[in-house]
């Protein structure tokens, strides 16, 4: 018993001398291990000490896994395309271009970085060739012989435009409303015109037969301010003010100008609500070009209220509902001549007295689709006072319809429509009520007006006074001076138009268009006065037109048009116009946008 715990110190005695022998004589561990291990420990003991390869300016090279992130400063979110490769040209308005408000324009750095430069430029080159019916100068006549009311009637016309715009932006992304604009837009046209006989384009017959004109017009210039944000989705409230255009309707039909004045926009309920709440003016126009002349702003004001329902009734479709109220006093100025020597206003008919007129549109609008079918259409009801009509020669309170539809439908490259049209004429011009519908500027996309033989040609009134039949792209027989210049008419014969028509892409780069429509005036009373004539048939005619639009690169930067047009006289027409000439118009007409 006494010898055991000698022989348990003895033992551990030797067993630690033992482990430090082995410590301080054995081999390290790592001698024991294979080559590849040993480099691999000491790989993963070492810091990591790499070279970044050199960066060809020309390319970025593809990251790898083991490499230090590389970055390379940019001054502002937009040119991060320009770290791979994506150069600007200022001449290619479809790619990467500053001039065309793809990125920020880093002349305005000094304002901030978001701040965006957009110029544009649309080259508009037109050559026409019409017959048109034309009166024998009342003074002298062209050609030897002519002791007829009606002379020649060819005529052709050559016009060139110019376009030039420029927008200033201030604004964050796409989906958020940007916060200003600031725009202008000049148009320089020149235009050369030939007709047959004198007093065909100047009242002065010293003036003969050919008349070229230049003019250069301020089509845009406005401030754009965005007041404020009124929900998460981006529904705002905005205000323009100055030259904009404006049209009240999807179509065209009522008031389509570029006017003065001041306009409050926006929506609500993320988009599905849009509002418009303006006061416009019109500028005088040239005589020639149509454009604005800003020296002189007419005493033609109208106020306009109008909200727009997305998807309704059904998706896919807008309807809209507007009031406008036109208020001319042109009846208080003294008479005005146009650049042709012309008595415009107040309009050579009647006892040509002056008038002023008050008239409160109502319209229901809509634009869409109903599963497969397309619709726009349109309706006002016009009502106010006059006060004073040249013919009844009295005042008169003002009741005038309008409506208008187009139905089409798709069926792969083909679109077929139908469009129907009417505008209410006046059955009696000496009562105390105006019933004949006229707009206030028309200039309406609607049954081929492009091409369309009746709405392209300004048809005189020959015989009834210093009117027109209907105006220059016009639809409505409103009897005016002018349609740019001249007061509305509210005693007119009015229209009913039923026409067909197909677009029909033979080629990605090719359009064929056909129209034909079937005219005729509502009433022909005012006309019979106006003509001391017995008998003045309803029907006008069958206008028919085909045209093909092409597009060489598949987008709206180079268009090339052209059209033939021809009226088939009713015998309304030939009541008015005692003519065995088809009536006929031509055109060539090439459109460069940048």
């Amino acid at each position: 018993m006494t010898r055991k715990p000698a022989r348990t110190v003895e033992t551990f005695a030797l067993a630690t001398a033992s482990v430090i022998v082995q410590l301080l004589f054995a081999m390290p561990a790592e001698a024991q291990d294979a080559p590849e291990q040993i480099e691999m420990r000491r790989a993963q003991s070492e810091p990591l000490q790499y070279k970044l390869p050199p960066i060809d300016p020309a390319q970025v090279p593809p990251p790898k896994a083991v490499d230090l992130r590389v970055s390379i400063p940019v001054p502002d979110r937009w040119r991060i395309v320009e770290s791979l490769g994506v150069k600007d040209q200022w001449w290619d308005p479809y790619n990467q271009n500053t001039l065309k408000g793809d990125k920020p324009y880093q002349g305005f750095n000094d304002w901030g970085l978001d701040w965006f430069l957009n110029l544009g430029a649309v080259s508009d080159s037109l050559y026409e060739s019409h017959r048109v019916p034309t009166p024998v100068g009342a003074q002298s006549a062209a050609g030897a012989g002519a002791n007829n009311v009606f002379g020649r009637e060819n005529q052709y016309v050559l016009s060139q435009t110019l376009i030039v715009s420029a927008s200033i932006i201030k604004g964050d992304t796409t989906f958020k409303p940007q916060e200003y604009e600031f725009r202008f837009a000049g148009a320089f046209n020149y235009n050369q015109a030939h007709v047959e006989e004198l007093r065909g384009i100047n009242v002065n017959p010293e003036r003969g037969t050919v008349r070229n004109d230049s003019f250069f017009g301020v089509q845009e210039a406005f401030a754009d301010v965005h007041l404020r944000n009124v929900s998460d989705h981006y529904d705002f409230d905005s205000m323009r003010l100055g030259i904009q255009p404006f049209n009240a309707d999807f179509r065209g039909f009522l008031l389509n100008d570029s006017v003065f004045g001041a306009r409050f926009f926006g929506n609500r309920d993320n988009n599905q609500w849009q509002y418009n709440l303006g006061w416009f003016k019109r500028f005088e126009k040239d005589t020639n070009s149509g454009l604005n002349d800003i020296r002189t702003l007419r005493a033609d004001d109208t106020l306009v209220a109008s909200a727009y329902h997305q998807d309704w009734p059904v998706p896919g479709h807008t309807t809209q509902a507007t009031i406008l109220y036109n208020m001319n006093r042109e009846g208080d100025q003294h008479d005005f001549y146009d650049a042709n020597g012309a008595q415009i206003r107040p309009s050579v008919i009647g006892d040509v007295r002056p008038h002023n007129y008050d008239v409160a549109y109502f319209g229901l609008n809509g634009d869409g689709h109903f599963g497969r079918w397309n619709l726009s259409s349109s309706a006002y009801l016009a009502t106010g006072n006059t006060s004073y009509d040249p013919i009844a020669q009295k005042p008169q309170t003002i009741e005038a319809m309008f409506a208008a539809a187009e139905l089409s439908r798709d069926f792969d490259w083909l679109r077929v429509r139908t469009s129907l049209l009417y505008a209410s004429g006046d059955k009696n011009p000496f009562d105390d009520k105006s019933t004949g519908f006229d707009a206030i500027l028309e200039n309406p996309q609607f049954a081929g007006a492009d091409t369309s033989y009746w709405i392209r040609q300004a048809i005189p009134l020959i015989g009834g006074g210093g009117v027109a039949l209907s105006g220059r792209n016009g639809l409505l027989a409103s009897l005016r001076s002018s349609k740019d210049q001249g007061q509305s008419n509210f005693v007119n014969p009015g229209l009913n138009l039923i026409g067909i028509g197909f677009d029909a892409d033979l080629l990605p780069q090719l359009r064929l268009i056909g129209n034909l429509n079937r005219l005729q005036f509502d009433d022909t009373a005012v006309l019979r006065y106006l003509r001391n004539q017995a008998n003045i048939s309803r029907d006008i005619g069958t206008d028919i037109s085909l045209a093909l639009q092409y597009r060489p690169y598949m987008t709206q930067n180079v268009v090339l048009n052209t059209s033939i047009a021809w009226l088939e006289p009713g015998q309304g027409y030939k009541d008015l116009y005692a003519t065995g000439d088809r009536p006929y118009s031509f055109l060539l007409n090439l459109i460069l946008t940048f």
